[in-house]
C-alpha cells in the first residue's frame, strides 16, 4: 500500500468503549506526525502554495477540496469535511431526489495519506495528497470509523485483510487506453486527431508532442513509463507505467488520467476515457494484468529527476519475491503453478459479477456487442488467447480483459482480491485452458458461457455474487447498485438519435 502505515481493523463504536476511534489511530499512528513534518518541509521547499485534498467517487471521480499551504498541519491531523454524499458524486436520480445519502447527512472527514503529497508539474504553485475517509466525528453510531463509501480506502482494508490471511501481495499493472479528441466549434469533440492505424508510428509522431507532455509531467510524479503505442481506434494511444502493489498502481492510473486532462487543455483537445465512442473501429480498454507475491522490498526510483516533487512514496515500487504464479518446477512451462489456477478459477468462478465493475457504464457493452475487435465476450481462458475473458499472458501473469478505459480502479482491485481469495480459499478449478479461437470452438460444439452483454445483466449477476458484493463492504454496495441502477434506468428511458432514425418515418 502507499506509504507504511498499518492500517487497525476497524473499530466502528470504538469511542464509546473508551478506545480509538479509526480516525484518531489512523491520525496517531507510529511515525505519522514526523512525516507531516517532512512534508512541511517539502513544502518549503517546493514553493507550494496551495494543496488539493482529493479522493475518489464510487465511479472514480477526483473530488475533494483546495486549502492554502499554510493550513497543511492543521488540515493533516483535523481533515476536510465534505458531505457524504461527495462519494456518489452528489448525483440525482430519475426522481431528483439525490442518490445514496440525503441532504440530512452528517459530513465525512478526509485525513490526507501525507505519503501521497506530490507537487503538480504543471503549476508548481499547487500540490495534492490523497486522502482516506471516515464517519463524522460526531455521529451517534460508529463516529470516527472508516466511511465504507470510500472505495480507495476500502482497498487498502482489503489487501491488508487479504494479505494477512495468505501471506500474499497483489501486484498489478494496467493497459490504459484512452483517444485524444480534436474540438469542434462548439466544444465538442470532433473525431480523432489521428487517423485509426494501429502501431503506426507516423500517427504516433503526429501525437508526439501530447505524449510527451503526458511522459514528462506522469515521471514527475512518480510514474515509470515503460512503453507506448498507437492503437487501432481515431487518436487512440496506450501509453504503460510499471507494475506495483494494487494501491499504488490504481493511485497511478487515477493521477494518469488527471494528468491527461490538464494535457488536454493545454493543447485544446478532449483526453476520452469514454470505451466507444466511434463503432466501427475499436474500444478502448484497460486490461489488467495480475499477480500474487510473496516477499520481497520496496525501493525508491527517482528515474535521474534531479528534485522530487513529493514524498518518497509516490516514487516506490514493490521489487523482488516470490512469485507464486511461476510454474512447478518439472511440469509444463506454460501452465502456472496451484496459486495461479485457484486465482484463475476464482475469476471465471465470478467473472459475470466481475463485469458489473470492470465494464462499469452502459457504453462499456457498446465495445462487447461491436463484434469483430477482439472483444473478450466469453467466460474462458486460454494462452494468449484473445478471445475470453482471461487471457494468460505469461506464466508468471495473467490479463484480465473484461475491463474497459472508464474503469473505476479502486473496486476493480477489491473485487478481484475476492475473487482471488475465493479460488485459493476453496481451491478453484478453471479447467482447461482453450487453445482455439473460441469462436471457432463454439462452431465445433464447445460450450461457453457469455459474459452479461449489458449493464442492467451484469448488475443482476452482480446481485447474485456475495463474493463480489464483499468487495464493496457497509454503505458501499448498496450505493454502487443504487448509481448504477438509476444510470442504467435512465439510459432505458431515453429517446436517443437511433430511436429518431429507425422509427421517425416508419410509417404509413
Amino acid at each position: 500500500m502507499t506509504g507504511v502505515l498499518t492500517l487497525p481493523t476497524s473499530s466502528a463504536d470504538s469511542s464509546q468503549a473508551g478506545s480509538l476511534t479509526d480516525l484518531e489511530a489512523y491520525v496517531q499512528a507510529d511515525g505519522r506526525a514526523e512525516r507531516v513534518k517532512q512534508v512541511r518541509a517539502k513544502i518549503d521547499e517546493l514553493g507550494v502554495q496551495y494543496i488539493y485534498y482529493q479522493f475518489i467517487s464510487i465511479t472514480g471521480k477526483i473530488v475533494g477540496k483546495g486549502v492554502p499551504a499554510h493550513h497543511w498541519e492543521t488540515t493533516a491531523n483535523g481533515g476536510i469535511q465534505l458531505v457524504y454524499g461527495a462519494t456518489v458524486n452528489l448525483a440525482l436520480d430519475r426522481q431528483q431526489q439525490y442518490l445514496g445519502y440525503g441532504p440530512e447527512s452528517a459530513e465525512l472527514v478526509a485525513i490526507p495519506d501525507v505519503d501521497t503529497f506530490c507537487q503538480l508539474p504543471w503549476d508548481k504553485r499547487v500540490a495534492r495528497v490523497y486522502c482516506v475517509c471516515f464517519r463524522n466525528r460526531e455521529e451517534e453510531q460508529a463516529p470516527g470509523a472508516y466511511l465504507t463509501s470510500d472505495c480507495r480506502g476500502n482497498l487498502m482494508r482489503i489487501h491488508d485483510a487479504f494479505q494477512q490471511k495468505h501471506g500474499l501481495q497483489l501486484r498489478h499493472g494496467c493497459e490504459p487506453e484512452m483517444m485524444w479528441l480534436k474540438k469542434g466549434p462548439d466544444g465538442k469533440p470532433d473525431g480523432g486527431v489521428t487517423k485509426p492505424n494501429c502501431y503506426h508510428i507516423d500517427q504516433f509522431e503526429e501525437l508526439r508532442p501530447v505524449f510527451l507532455r503526458v511522459i514528462e509531467y506522469s515521471r514527475a510524479m512518480g510514474l515509470d513509463m515503460i512503453q507506448g503505442d498507437h492503437e487501432d481506434a481515431p487518436g487512440q494511444l496506450e501509453l504503460n507505467f510499471m507494475y506495483d502493489d494494487a494501491l499504488r498502481t490504481c493511485d497511478r492510473l487515477t493521477t494518469y488520467r488527471q494528468i491527461c486532462a490538464q494535457v488536454a487543455r493545454e493543447f485544446n483537445l478532449i483526453a476520452c476515457f469514454m470505451s466507444k465512442p466511434f463503432l466501427g473501429v475499436s474500444a478502448s480498454g484497460c486490461h489488467h494484468n495480475l499477480s500474487l507475491w510473496r516477499g520481497g522490498e520496496t525501493t525508491v526510483e527517482t528515474f535521474g529527476l534531479e528534485q522530487l516533487l513529493g514524498m518518497e512514496g509516490n516514487y516506490t515500487y514493490s521489487k523482488g519475491g516470490e512469485n507464486t504464479f511461476l510454474p512447478v518446477k518439472g511440469e509444463s512451462v506454460r501452465m502456472p503453478g496451484p496459486v495461479g489456477l485457484n486465482c484463475i478459477g476464482g475469476v471465471i468462478e465470478h467473472l459475470g459479477a466481475l463485469t458489473a465493475v470492470g465494464c462499469s457504464t452502459v457504453n462499456s457493452y457498446r465495445r462487447l456487442w461491436d463484434a469483430g475487435f477482439w472483444a473478450p465476450v466469453y467466460s474462458d481462458w486460454g494462452y494468449q488467447n484473445r478471445t475470453g475473458g482471461l487471457r494468460l499472458a505469461a506464466p508468471v501473469r495473467f490479463e484480465y480483459r473484461a475491463v474497459d478505459s472508464k474503469v473505476y480502479p479502486y473496486l476493480m482491485a477489491s473485487a478481484m482480491l475476492k475473487a482471488f481469495d475465493d479460488g485459493l480459499s476453496r481451491e478453484l478449478d478453471p479447467g482447461e485452458p482453450e487453445q482455439r479461437n473460441i469462436y471457432e470452438a463454439m462452431d465445433a460444439g464447445k460450450q461457453t458461457k457469455k459474459l452479461p452483454m449489458s449493464l442492467g445483466e451484469a448488475l443482476d449477476r452482480l446481485a447474485e455474487d456475495e463474493v463480489i458484493q464483499s468487495a464493496m463492504p457497509g454503505e458501499m454496495y448498496r450505493l454502487y447498485e443504487e448509481y448504477k441502477r438509476d444510470e442504467w434506468i435512465r439510459f432505458l428511458a431515453t429517446t436517443s438519435d437511433w430511436d429518431t432514425e429507425n422509427y421517425m418515418n416508419c410509417l404509413p
